[in-house]
């Protein structure tokens, strides 16, 4: 067991999954020489060299249609955005032909696209993206984003290893100041399966990703001054969701908050709570809430960005609104 950053856990499922199988290889933007943006990359192109590990052209449509079609040549590309806002230049690739591949012509896509999400770190509009919500209505994707070291270096392995194409979104917010101790033997983190990472009996929050962190803490604030106790279900898997571990927290506390970092309307946290809508009304205490970012593009202004995100407090006062109800 060695002590590990959020980061640090990414690099080693990079390494250890290139080690593994000859045909993973990595591609993106300065991902070489450079060793990526955030450093995730640095050492692999020296023990693996150019030939696995390839720097490309600022074309994020060319970097992941070239990972589809080695995909299709046997191989198991990862490609990094080196920050996930520009995936955005990337969606045809990934929703009318990455994602329909496999329906289209019986060709699987074995790729993972990583990269950089999430604000918090004074990144403006076109670095602080949560974009799964963009992705989420594309049968043929599949969607994680991790919030622990543990998870981080699982379910890229896991992404790795599954022949359909698998969204790996990393919050840059996370990078440096997560740290747990990891296993030395080789493991994977399910894609689908959720975690509860406090249980609680008197109301559920639905999270993923930093906000993971937020919901925690919040959970504890509430403990310590209110005698609320709230259970926190880690979805980590956006696509496919763990519909089951969202009906088992839903009939346990009868009350349930859905936080995500993307802004409010349109997000995420719309198809959770129809889901609990209409399968799981009849278990619900009180009204659905939801905690996100407001409605407009990430702010640079350090106070501005701070207004903008949810935080603890917006979550104490949701969860006191539902238990007050």
């Amino acid at each position: 067991m060695a002590l590990t950053t959020y980061l640090e856990a990414i690099r080693q499922a990079l390494f250890e999954e290139m080690r593994r199988d000859p045909n993973v290889f990595c591609l993106g933007e300065d991902i070489g020489v450079y060793g990526g943006a955030f450093k995730v990359t640095a050492g692999l192109l020296e023990e693996f060299g150019p030939d696995r590990v390839i720097d490309t052209p600022i074309s994020e449509a060319a970097i992941v249609g070239a990972a589809c079609g080695a995909a299709h040549m046997g191989l198991r590309p990862v490609a990094e955005m080196q920050f996930i806002d520009f995936i955005s230049c990337a969606f045809d690739m990934l929703t009318n032909y990455a994602a329909t591949s496999r329906y289209r012509q019986g060709l699987a896509v074995p790729i993972v696209v990583r990269g950089p999400s999430g604000a918090g770190v004074r990144g403006g509009p076109f670095h602080s993206l949560n974009p799964e919500a963009f992705f989420l209505n594309t049968p043929g994707l599949k969607m994680v984003e991790p919030a622990t070291a543990y998870d981080a270096k699982g379910l890229l392995k896991a992404a790795i290893r599954d022949d359909d194409p698998v969204l790996y979104f990393e919050h840059k917010y996370l990078y440096r100041r997560i740290k747990e101790d990891l296993p030395d033997t080789d493991y994977v983190v399910p894609i689908g399966k959720a975690a509860v990472r406090r249980a609680g009996s008197d109301v559920s929050i639905l999270t993923f990703g930093a906000m993971v962190h937020v919901a925690l803490e919040a959970a504890e604030t509430l403990a310590r001054e209110a005698d609320i106790e709230v259970e926190v279900v880690d979805m980590r898997s956006l696509l496919p969701y763990d519909k089951e571990a969202i009906a088992q927290t839903v009939q346990k506390t009868n009350k349930v908050i859905i936080l995500h970092e993307a802004t409010l309307t349109g997000g995420i946290g719309g198809e959770f709570a129809a889901f609990i809508a209409e399968e799981l009304f009849e278990q619900l205490d009180g009204p659905i809430l939801r905690v996100a970012s407001i409605d407009t593009p990430t702010p640079y202004s350090p106070p501005l960005e701070d207004f903008f995100l949810p935080n603890v407090e917006k979550v104490m006062a949701a969860a006191r609104k539902l238990v007050e109800y």
